[in-house]
C-alpha cells in the first residue's frame, strides 16, 4: 500500500513538474521564437493564424519532466527520453520543411516509387529507428523489441493522426495517459505523467485556436506514451500494437473526423471546450404573393439568397458553398436588392 503511495505521489509530482517546464518552455519560445514568428505560424481550419510552438514547449516539458522522475540513470528513463527527443526533432523537421502535398502512408510510398523523397517519408523512417533503438534500449527478447519498437513509433505517428482539430490531439494523449497510468506498474508511470502534466498546461493554447501541437509535439507525446505501455505485460502490449496498427491502417481510408461528427459522444467530446464553428445566418422567408395573385419574378427584390448558394453551408476554408465578393453566384445574376424598382407591367 505504501509503495503504491509512493508511487501516485511521485507521478503527481512528474505531471506538476511538467506542466510547470511546458508553461515555461512555451513562454520562452513566445518570446524569442527561433528562427522569427513566420516560421512557426501556420493556417488553421479556419483559415485563422496559429503557431506551432505548442509542440516543442509540450514535448520539453515531457522529456525532462520524465528524466528527472526517472532519478538515478535507468533504462526506462533513457529510452523515454530518446524516444521524445528523436519523434520530436523528426516531427520539427516535417513542420518546418514540409510542403504538406503528400499524406498518409500511401503518399509517401507513391513519391518515394516516383524517386522524390519527402519530409514526411523521412520522418517516418526517423520516428521508426527511433523507436527500434529505445526498443533496444529497453532490452528484452527479440519479439519483445519489436513489439515495443511498434508501439513507439506506432504511437508517435497515431497521435498526430489526431492532430486536425484544435484540442482532439491532446485529449487523445490525456485518455490514453490515464489508461497506462492506471494498468502499468507501480514507478513505472512517469511517462505518462509526463505527458498528462505537459499537454494539459497548453490545453488552453490548443483549445483556445492560438497554437496547436503539430507534428513535432503530437509525434512526441505519442513516442512517450509508447515508450510507458512498454512496461506492459506480452499479451497487452500485442493487443495495443494490434489497435494503433488497425487505426493507422483505417486513417488510409477514411476520415476520423467525419467518423467523429457522425458519431453524437464522439462528436461533444471533440466539441469539448473548444469555440462553436461560425453559423452563417439563415436566410430572410420568402415574401407573401401579391394581392393580385402574381408571384415575384425570378431576379426581383425578396430573396437576400444569391441563386445557387447554399446558405446553410458556411463560408471561410471550409464552407464549399461560398461565393467570391462580387462574383455573380451560380445561376449567372445577382437577385435585385429590397427596393430596387421594378419596371411597370405592360399590358
Amino acid at each position: 500500500m505504501s509503495a503504491t503511495r509512493t508511487s501516485a505521489r511521485q507521478a503527481l509530482f512528474t505531471g506538476l513538474f511538467a506542466a510547470g517546464t511546458a508553461r515555461a518552455a512555451y513562454a520562452l519560445l513566445v518570446a524569442h521564437p527561433p528562427g522569427g514568428v513566420q516560421m512557426w505560424t501556420r493556417t488553421n481550419h479556419r483559415g485563422e493564424p496559429v503557431t506551432l510552438l505548442e509542440g516543442p514547449a509540450v514535448a520539453a516539458g515531457a522529456i525532462i519532466a520524465v528524466t528527472v522522475a526517472s532519478g538515478a540513470p535507468s533504462r526506462s528513463g533513457a529510452a523515454a527520453a530518446l524516444a521524445g527527443v528523436g519523434a520530436a526533432a523528426f516531427g520539427g523537421y516535417d513542420d518546418l520543411a514540409g510542403s504538406g502535398d503528400r499524406r498518409g502512408f500511401r503518399g509517401h510510398l507513391a513519391a518515394l516509387r516516383g524517386g522524390e523523397l519527402t519530409t514526411g517519408a523521412c520522418k517516418l523512417g526517423g520516428i521508426g529507428a527511433t523507436g527500434l533503438a529505445c526498443a533496444a534500449a529497453l532490452g528484452g527478447r527479440g519479439v519483445d523489441v519489436a513489439i515495443n519498437a511498434g508501439l513507439i513509433a506506432g504511437g508517435a505517428n497515431l497521435i498526430n493522426l489526431f492532430d486536425l482539430r484544435p484540442g482532439r490531439a491532446i485529449k487523445v494523449a490525456l485518455a490514453a495517459a490515464a489508461a497506462l497510468g492506471a494498468a502499468v506498474r507501480p514507478g513505472a508511470a512517469h511517462g505518462s505523467a509526463a505527458v498528462a502534466g505537459s499537454a494539459v498546461a497548453l490545453l488552453p493554447e490548443d483549445l483556445g485556436e492560438r497554437a496547436m501541437l503539430g507534428d513535432s509535439g503530437a509525434n512526441a507525446v505519442g513516442a512517450v506514451l509508447g515508450v510507458a505501455a512498454a512496461s506492459l505485460p506480452r499479451g497487452p502490449r500485442l493487443v495495443l500494437l494490434a489497435g494503433i496498427t488497425g487505426l493507422t491502417a483505417a486513417s488510409e481510408v477514411i476520415s476520423f473526423t467525419k467518423v467523429i461528427e457522425r458519431t453524437a459522444p464522439l462528436r461533444w467530446l471533440d466539441m469539448l471546450g473548444r469555440r462553436r464553428p461560425a453559423r452563417v445566418p439563415a436566410p430572410a422567408p420568402e415574401p407573401p404573393a401579391d394581392p393580385l395573385g402574381s408571384a415575384e419574378p425570378d431576379g426581383a427584390a425578396g430573396s437576400r439568397t444569391p441563386s445557387g448558394v447554399d446558405s446553410s453551408t458556411p463560408g471561410g476554408l471550409n464552407g464549399e458553398g461560398a461565393t467570391a465578393a462580387g462574383a455573380a453566384p451560380r445561376g449567372g445574376h445577382l437577385r435585385a436588392p429590397r427596393g430596387t424598382p421594378q419596371p411597370p407591367t405592360t399590358t
